[in-house]
């Protein structure tokens, strides 16, 4: 079942992207200025930097980006980058620091980015320390997630997850904690493919057949102007129902803050352009398909519940873990194959259902981006010069 978008601005809605733009690096180039550098990305949820001096880092798009608790309790993001030789200041996802000293000259950065001290100053050109703080970069937290981006051009996130925002409320995002570290994992394949294949609807039945059990007919996307919803309730485990199906319907327990409605539903929702939710009642989990290359995306992904010690939780929680591993296996070799597929000279578009309506609703943004997405072959090199002036 699907929701309905309205596409009568894009005439070609009723086709998919061309196989060229999931393969080619001048459109790769244009993509990470228009589409990329303009989008929300998540860093960290405020929990994972719980203390001041507490950092969390992002690698995207050939910067190095770092969320810091500063001594007023306030998050702030800067470029990783000290501004005397361009030297990274800290390595690593995560750490803690009194002050940001660089390991290179040994200038020194307070926690909200200024510049308090520099060795031997007396013997440089003049300049004012005032402007050569570390560069922010923009931050907005929505329900306890940290997200930056490197271009302003989208709504904000709370606006652009408006249109979801009271169904996530019960949920208490703010108040969770992670369950683990953050995990990255490369995949040989061009990160549309993969937001692509999350916001496939019609894949679930015949290809994740734990899925086609959970779900049944149950499985709806919606489609809203910069997010989607996907998802639905489960149906109780039925003959042939996997050992790790039947332990997390007998032993998730009751979740006293969520309707009876959620108590045993699975739902998903699509920030634009590249971010997951995947949302349970016993954990969430987020994802990321970052672009590194053309043909190459680093998954990075983590998961945050609420604390829980009862045993039950923790069965429904391992549970859910070997469910979705599985669901991970059975998409890595889906994405694989349909990259493939997208090198070949003789594929060039596909019809898309009317009930793909999220599939539908991210290309049109594409098209709209990057008119050149509506050409079934790529256009003469040079063209992605114009989309790249002032990125």
């Amino acid at each position: 079942m699907a929701s309905q978008l309205d596409e009568t601005a894009d005439p070609d809605a009723g086709w998919s992207l061309p196989a060229w733009i999931y393969r080619d690096p001048e459109w790769y180039a244009a993509e990470c200025a228009r589409v990329m550098r303009p989008s929300w990305q998540i860093v960290c949820h405020l929990n994972d930097i719980p203390n001041v001096g507490d950092w969390q880092s992002l690698e995207f798009l050939g910067e190095n980006i770092l969320v810091v608790r500063g001594e007023d309790g306030s998050p702030r993001a800067f470029t990783n980058v000290c501004r005397h030789r361009g030297s990274r200041l800290v390595d690593g996802d995560s750490g803690c620091a009194k002050k940001l000293v660089c390991p290179y000259h040994a200038w020194v950065y307070e926690l909200d980015g200024r510049l308090s001290g520099v060795p031997m100053k007396s013997s440089y050109p003049p300049f004012d320390m005032a402007t050569h703080g570390l560069s922010p970069v923009e931050l907005e937290i929505w329900r306890g997630f940290v997200f930056v981006r490197l271009a302003g051009g989208l709504p904000g996130v709370a606006e652009m997850m408006a249109p979801w925002d009271a169904e996530v409320a019960p949920y208490r995002f703010e108040d969770m904690q992670p369950l683990a570290p953050v995990r990255r994992r490369r995949r040989e394949v061009n990160w549309k493919n993969l937001c692509d294949n999350y916001s496939d609807n019609l894949h679930i039945l015949p290809a994740h057949p734990g899925l086609k059990r959970m779900f049944g007919p149950n499985y709806v996307t919606k489609a809203a102007k910069w997010s989607d919803w996907l998802g639905g309730p489960l149906l109780e485990p039925g003959k042939g129902a996997s050992w790790s199906e039947r332990v997390y319907h007998r032993f998730l327990p009751h979740v006293p803050h969520l309707p009876p409605e959620k108590q045993k539903h699975w739902w998903y929702i699509k920030l634009w352009p590249n971010i997951a939710f995947d949302i349970y009642a016993d954990q969430i989990d987020f994802m990321q398909f970052l672009p590194v290359g053309p043909t190459t995306t680093v998954l990075r992904e983590i998961s945050y519940a609420l604390p829980d010690d009862r045993r039950e939780m923790r069965a429904a929680r391992y549970a859910n873990g070997r469910v979705n591993r599985l669901v991970n296996a059975e998409d890595t070799e889906l994405v694989s194959r349909v990259q493939a597929g997208m090198a070949s000279e003789r594929f060039t578009v596909g019809p898309l259902s009317e009930s793909e309506v999220c599939l539908r609703s991210f290309a049109s943004k594409l098209r709209n981006l990057i008119p050149e997405a509506r050409l079934h072959h790529p256009p003469a090199p040079g063209w992605s010069r114009r989309h790249l002036q002032g990125a």
